[in-house]
């Protein structure tokens, strides 16, 4: 059985004997004790709604930007962020998905026509294109980049749900398990659409997720990315991670603090329209 080494929280690699074949592991009984433990699959299966603000601290450069958040889903299929930087005067933006549509406020200017490239190639299943010279990113481009929010997002639930949604499905298997000072941790690997795939590590003792690991990519090189999740506190019964940190390599490139989850709150439908 491999073990992982997560190395900002100080894991340790553990080795079976050489030679021995662990039996496989069914990750199902471990997902269900990190539901148990966020509050129940009665609880987080009524979960139709839910809006979190806080802020991000992110490194640009050599500066650290704040920026002030909101972040509202209707479960399964539609989520949306809206962030604004206080010290610039450009203006909230928004980034989100309505079933396989892209969500992006503002709408970005359509490409002028003639200038080439690869041909366009259709949305997925229920997108629609943006019409023709009424601003909006290029076909492909649009389909690349729900599925690049659609991961955002699904980063996010694993550390509130330990579950995934029909919006974004994954399948489970048990990977390993690493040790720290917090305790050992089992490993489950997620893959979903697209060849997403990640390592969601869920302590023992506690059963909480702590984080989720994945590939990817800096100036052509593979490098692994983090995020960690910690502050679980209590919301209507519930178990939501309050802080976020997030790493590319060994080092840190953003942490999050949420200030408030509101579940089952009504989200005004206009939110999730697309602009054309």
């Amino acid at each position: 059985m491999r073990m992982y080494a997560l190395s900002l929280f100080a894991f340790g690699v553990l080795t079976p004997p050489a030679g021995a074949q662990a039996p496989p592991v069914d990750p199902v009984p471990v997902l269900a004790a990190a539901r148990a433990a966020l509050g129940g699959d009665a609880k987080l299966s009524a979960v139709k709604t839910f809006i979190a603000t806080g802020r991000t601290r992110q490194v640009q450069g050599d500066n650290l930007v704040p920026i002030e958040f909101e972040i509202s889903c209707e479960l399964p299929d539609k989520c949306i962020r809206r962030d604004e930087i206080p010290a610039r005067e450009s203006g909230p933006t928004t980034i989100g998905f309505t079933g396989d549509t892209l969500i992006q406020i503002p709408v970005p200017p359509a490409p002028p026509a003639g200038l080439g490239g690869p041909a366009p190639s259709p949305l997925p299943p229920g997108g629609a294109a943006p019409t023709p010279g009424r601003g909006g990113p290029p076909p492909q481009l649009a389909a690349l980049r729900v599925n690049t929010t659609k991961q955002d997002f699904a980063r996010l639930w694993l550390g509130m749900f330990a579950a995934s949604f029909p919006s974004f499905p994954l399948t489970f298997t048990h990977a390993g398990r690493a040790e720290a000072p917090q305790g050992l941790a089992d490993v489950l690997e997620a893959k979903g659409p697209a060849n997403f795939t990640a390592r969601l590590f869920v302590l023992q003792d506690t059963h909480l997720p702590i984080m989720l690991s994945w590939q990817g990519q800096a100036q052509g090189k593979p490098v692994e990315n983090r995020i960690y999740y910690a502050d679980y506190r209590e919301v209507d019964g519930m178990k939501f991670p309050f802080r976020l940190r997030r790493a590319v390599g060994a080092d840190t490139v953003e942490e999050t603090t949420f200030d408030r989850f509101r579940v089952n709150a009504r989200i005004d439908a206009r939110k999730f329209e697309v602009r054309r």
